[in-house]
């Protein structure tokens, strides 16, 4: 699926065509899950992107999307790719690490196919490293030379 969908049509068909991107990328058994997983993790990352960054995320994103992520007040501080999935886990129900990672990955996975690279990139600079695996991409390391 590409971002074609996101550019045209029925902004909430565009939120169902998300929530049905992110039940298949999770595996989730109903569509309902799907949608309370994304508006979690959604709404988690909607505190830590800022700026123009944050508008051009809301922007790309169906109207549903982009209100949850700006419904977020911005974090006081940065957290770490690992404290993100704890605060996951701590606003979902039964959670536990591994699955609010799998939760996680599986929102904030599809996110490249429909924001495009440029956006992506513009996004994972204002996280700390580890947010990258979080999208679904490789993260190098800068070497010291």
């Amino acid at each position: 699926m590409g971002r074609d969908w996101l550019q045209n049509g029925d902004p909430d068909r565009d939120w169902g065509e998300l929530i049905a991107s992110v039940r298949e990328s999770g595996q989730y058994p109903t569509t309902a899950e799907a949608e309370r997983v994304t508006r979690t993790v959604l709404s988690a990352l909607g505190g830590h992107v800022t700026g123009d960054e944050r508008v051009a995320l809301a922007r790309a994103l169906p109207r549903e999307a982009a209100r949850v992520i700006a419904s977020r007040i911005p974090a006081p501080r940065p957290q770490s790719a690992q404290e993100f999935v704890d605060t996951v886990a701590t606003r979902t129900e039964g959670a536990t690490p591994a699955t609010a990672r799998w939760d996680v990955s599986s929102v904030l996975g599809v996110l490249p196919n429909l924001i495009g690279d440029d956006l992506t990139d513009r996004v994972l600079s204002q996280l700390p490293p580890g947010y990258a695996l979080l999208f679904g991409r490789a993260e190098l390391a800068a070497r010291a030379s």
